[in-house]
């Protein structure tokens, strides 16, 4: 649980998991259905060209955390302050195929979506991406990475793998979400 979260009345929630699984759907989602503020982290690196290079191999930008990590930090303020003046608009729905790089402080429920195999290589293969990227994510999701990244940097009990191979999958998780949602808010509220 984050050090921040008496200053809140909504929680906010990290998506994660290997690209592919889900994450920005079942993030926006979540977002309309709680009523919470969406941050596609995605479109951030992107917009702001948070970049230290390029890899030719697997055809993608090199992050720089350090920018994105200084840009969220204000996002995370401004949505913290929100509290003060609009209970509607406090909580925080993000997703990024990475979590390590997140300050444990930042974040209530970290949601780890996961994919049967077949169903991560169709969809990897139809946005496109070449074989090794391909190959690397798959090996990913295989290992469960992601899975135990986010055990190894979050307090194992706010931490949930959730299943993402068809749409009733993300519908379930948004159920089990709101239910966790409305629950974390009666216990900070109160």
């Amino acid at each position: 649980m984050s050090d921040d979260d008496d200053e809140r009345t909504r929680p906010n929630i990290l998506i994660t998991g290997t690209p592919g699984v889900g994450k920005t759907a079942t993030a926006i989602l979540l977002a309309e259905r709680l009523n919470l503020q969406y941050l596609n982290i995605g479109s951030i690196i992107e917009q702001h060209q948070f970049h230290s290079g390029y890899d030719e191999q697997l055809q993608t930008h090199v992050l720089d955390e350090d920018k994105l990590l200084d840009h969220l930090e204000v996002e995370f303020e401004k949505a913290k302050e929100g509290s003060a003046t609009d209970s509607e608009y406090n909580g925080l729905v993000t997703d990024y195929h990475s979590c390590d790089l997140f300050p444990e402080r930042w974040f209530d429920l970290v949601l780890v979506l996961r994919a049967d195999t077949h169903v991560l290589y169709d969809r990897l293969s139809k946005r496109g991406y070449c074989e090794a990227k391909r190959e690397q994510n798959m090996q990913c999701e295989i290992m469960q990475v992601l899975l135990e990244e986010a055990k190894d940097s979050y307090a194992v009990e706010i931490v949930q793998e959730m299943k993402s191979n068809t749409i009733v999958d993300m519908e379930e998780t948004v159920v089990r979400v709101k239910a966790w949602c409305t629950q974390w808010i009666e216990d900070h509220t109160s």
